[in-house]
């Protein structure tokens, strides 16, 4: 190693905070600000959410004898409120739902559709381009179908105890109060995150005071038409959105975007279906380890993730070490190029996903690691017979995650999402409507071959949300974890699951190491943290390496062996635990 090289690593360890542990007292500093570390010991009933607010309406739910599910509606509904940018009502999401009493797993899918009207060139220009991503995200043509309220009142009406009407108080008290605006929303107002904020004039009025500047963190925001939409939602059910005057306010809202118009036509609303579709799992070491089934491609592409690294000697190396992080992009770039060829929406295409989890299959593919040297751009395998073009989508970061365990042992897993940070800026009936369409690829075909996550009128876009279970050998789930993040969702909740079943750490001190990507193209390092010092040996194994901000917000819950229940939230964003 030249003396030049070796300076350069020990000026990034005297500077740089090795593996944060999470009983230090103060923890660093990012561009969307770190948190204190917390971790929460429970007997029974844990909630872990991304605001503080959503945890205390969700575990208020469990201490009034609800179950996860009505807990998981009281948490959404605040969050509609508290994270706005992040999730809503007018956005979509993907449950996994552990039913103690009948002892299974269910997988209800509430992902935005398509409005009938659309066509497969709904993102490209009249000179046959695509339209550029800041054009194509704000306003009406990138709004789905909200399938968020639809899914929560199907699981409700299965697995609920608690009376509908009830889930919602706490925020619409908090609505009509008002909440403090904190650090981070205040920061992804004033950055500008979304160009298209203050576009519109009832995002504008919202999100920033009368002379334009972006409203201070500590502000007092009220929301009088979401605790007015909340309230017909306590009283009416999900038909309040999706058939009454909320519905009225979505297609006003969408039709006013002359400058973007969108599609959604009153049928588009009245006709949602949220959908129960079956989980996916696959033995990991002496674990079953369970995810999503497309229409997202969080679950397949985790799951071939853990498969390819059962034939690599990843287990015998240190979770901090150059050749841990080296093992685990090399999977992770078979895993995203066989995402982008074959994942979509299974009611509208064919979509391989036993194939993509063979393990004759994955043992093959893993034989293209090498231990040494990174592979460079994977290509696609090819599991079946099937031609398709590579996913052209821009997936852009933001989303929320949230997981509970109830008194009687159900266990919920739930990522929700309006796509971009606030969405597509429209706002209805007090909350933020998403931009899900640009999860679509941009380009229906390549060549005359079609792409599988193109464009069709009531499909659901492709989506990266990754909610998980794991169970041990005697079928007991024993853990469920899930992040936000865009793309990168996959990659930050495989390196959490690896390093949850394969380290002896803690919970919170595993969501306290850095995050480290690969979505076949660069390998990514985050920033001002200990994986920078993994830069140069990464380099010279032929890595292009950057290194970038990795904003996850991994929310988990894992069973210790003294069978009580332990908490992991991501300092990265505001969450809070609460168990008992």
């Amino acid at each position: 190693m030249s003396i030049f090289r070796q300076a350069i690593i020990t000026l990034l360890a005297l500077q740089i905070p090795f593996l944060w542990a999470a009983d230090e007292s103060i923890a660093p500093e990012s561009a969307t600000g770190w948190q204190h570390p917390q971790r929460v010991i429970a007997e029974d009933s844990l909630v872990v959410t991304a605001h503080p607010l959503a945890t205390e309406a969700g575990f208020d739910m469990l201490r009034q004898g609800g179950t996860a599910v009505d807990a998981a509606i009281a948490v959404q509904a605040m969050l509609t409120l508290v994270e706005p940018q992040s999730s809503g009502l007018g956005g979509g999401a993907f449950l996994l739902y552990w039913d103690q009493s009948s002892q299974t797993l269910h997988a209800y899918d509430g992902r935005e559709t398509a409005p009938a009207d659309v066509t497969e060139n709904l993102f490209l220009q009249s000179d046959g381009s695509t339209m550029p991503w800041h054009e194509a995200l704000v306003g009406g043509r990138s709004v789905g179908v909200p399938g968020v309220l639809r899914m929560l009142e199907l699981a409700h009406q299965r697995h609920g105890r608690l009376d509908w009407s009830v889930l919602f108080d706490a925020s619409i008290a908090r609505a009509e109060q008002g909440f403090h605006i904190g650090n981070r929303l205040h920061k992804l107002i004033s950055d500008r995150v979304n160009p298209g904020l203050d576009r519109y004039a009832a995002s504008r009025q919202y999100f920033f005071d009368h002379s334009g500047a972006p409203l201070p963190a500590g502000a007092l925001l009220r929301n009088p038409e979401l605790a007015e939409s909340l309230r017909l939602i306590a009283a009416q059910g999900a038909d309040a959105l999706y058939h009454g005057p909320i519905a009225d306010q979505i297609l006003t809202s969408i039709s006013e975007a002359k400058d973007n118009p969108g599609m959604i036509s009153r049928t588009d609303l009245a006709s949602y279906v949220a959908r129960e579709r079956k989980p996916i799992c696959l033995p990991y070491r002496e674990y079953r380890v369970c995810g999503f089934p497309p229409p997202t491609s969080g679950g397949v592409t985790l799951l071939q993730i853990l498969g390819l690294l059962q034939h690599t000697p990843l287990a015998a190396l240190p979770h901090d070490s150059s050749g841990f992080a080296h093992l685990f992009t090399q999977a992770s770039r078979l895993a995203y190029a066989d995402r982008g060829r074959y994942l979509a929406d299974p009611d509208f295409v064919e979509v391989p996903t036993a194939a993509l989890l063979d393990p004759t299959y994955l043992r093959q593919r893993a034989s293209l690691i090498s231990s040494e040297h990174d592979m460079g751009q994977a290509q696609p395998g090819q599991p079946v017979e099937l031609t398709r073009a590579d996913d052209r989508s821009p997936e852009l970061p933001s989303t929320s995650h949230f997981v509970i365990r109830d008194r009687y042992g159900n266990l919920l897993s739930m990522t929700s999402s309006i796509e971009m940070a606030f969405g597509s800026t429209l706002m209805a009936g007090g909350f933020l409507l998403n931009n899900q369409l640009t999860d679509f690829s941009f380009i229906p075909e390549i060549n005359g071959v079609p792409v599988a996550n193109r464009v069709e009128p009531g499909k659901r876009p492709r989506s990266s949300m990754a909610p998980v279970m794991v169970f041990n050998a005697d079928n007991r789930p024993i853990a469920a974890l899930g992040s936000p993040g865009g793309s990168r969702i996959i990659n930050y909740v495989a390196q959490t699951l690896l390093l949850m079943l394969h380290t002896d750490m803690s919970l919170q001190d595993i969501l306290y190491q850095p995050n480290i990507s690969n979505r076949n193209g660069d390998t990514e390092l985050e920033e001002a943290t200990s994986a920078e010092q993994l830069l140069f040996e990464l380099r010279d194994m032929g890595h292009r390496v950057s290194i970038r901000e990795l904003n996850s917000g991994v929310h988990a819950i894992r069973q210790r062996s003294d069978g009580r229940w332990e908490s992991g939230v991501d300092p990265r964003r505001e969450g809070k635990a609460l168990g008992r």
